[in-house]
């Protein structure tokens, strides 16, 4: 058996709807776990949570806005509910909107503020709330956050998004501290990925050109590219399988990092 089999284990996954978050419960699913999409987007959630349902491993689909702390609560009483526990929270869902800094909207950085960062901080709360000793599930399990590189290097145009991000790690290594010093037996971790050519990453690479960064985006595309050690962009299966390892017992030591999947980038 495979030391990243997650065969019994029951997971939910935020923004799982598309991109990165599809592809992460795909690969939870793939690796064995039950898993429940939580979204904002039901009509691809559901079809996100169908499609995986295929392969007989059991989905679910929630409805779930992030940002709204009663909303998580009936998401993590749904999942427990319909999957019978919860032991693994992937907190993928987060928003970018580019910006230079001299032309910062105080509204488009709340928004990623309650996004990225009370998003996540609420995944956290009802995270190990249920599956802390005494919680609705309560046989501890892992929780994986999804930063950026944006965190690690100062990239232009994005100044709120790598500002959000860098707060995803501080939550990831506090949770970390306090789940191990209470008990909880919940490891918390975060990743780092680089550059990936989903709907959010072509975006981005087009926001580059729109505010005078680069000439083109396919331009933007190539620097990335040449900043990357290993010479190319992320796949989504870079990032899932990355998440898989730290849900499974292959990371049971491992707690409290940041670990980067950037080809090199952030180095």
């Amino acid at each position: 058996m495979s030391v990243c089999d997650l065969a019994g284990r029951k997971a939910l996954v935020t923004g799982g709807a598309k991109g990165l978050g599809a592809g992460m419960a795909t690969a939870l699913a793939a690796a064995g776990a039950a898993v429940m999409i939580g979204d904002v987007l039901e009509d691809e959630g559901r079809a996100t949570a169908e499609s995986i349902g295929k392969s007989g491993v059991e989905t679910g689909f929630v409805q779930l806005d992030v940002t709204d702390d009663g909303n998580w609560e009936r998401a993590v009483a749904a999942a427990v509910e319909q999957l019978g526990g919860l032991d693994l929270l992937v907190n993928n869902a987060g928003i970018e909107i580019s910006s230079l800094v001299v032309d910062i909207d105080p509204a488009d950085v709340r928004r990623m503020c309650d996004v990225n960062i009370l998003g996540v901080a609420l995944g956290l709360k009802h995270g190990l709330r249920a599956m802390r000793p005494g919680g609705a599930a309560g046989a501890g399990g892992a929780i994986v956050n999804v930063s950026s590189v944006a965190a690690t290097i100062p990239f232009p145009g994005i100044a709120g998004y790598s500002a959000t991000k860098s707060a995803v790690d501080r939550l990831t290594r506090v949770a970390a501290q306090e789940s191990g010093k209470l008990g909880y037996g919940v490891r918390v971790n975060c990743v780092y990925p680089g550059l990936v050519a989903t709907e959010m990453g072509l975006g981005l690479a087009a926001d580059m050109e729109r505010l005078g960064l680069w000439p083109s985006a396919d331009a933007a595309v190539a620097d990335v590219i040449g900043l990357t050690p290993l010479g190319r962009l992320g796949e989504v299966a870079d990032i899932a399988d990355t998440v898989v390892f730290l849900a499974s017992d292959a990371a049971r030591f491992v707690t409290g990092i940041g670990l980067p999947v950037d080809g090199g980038m952030g180095m």
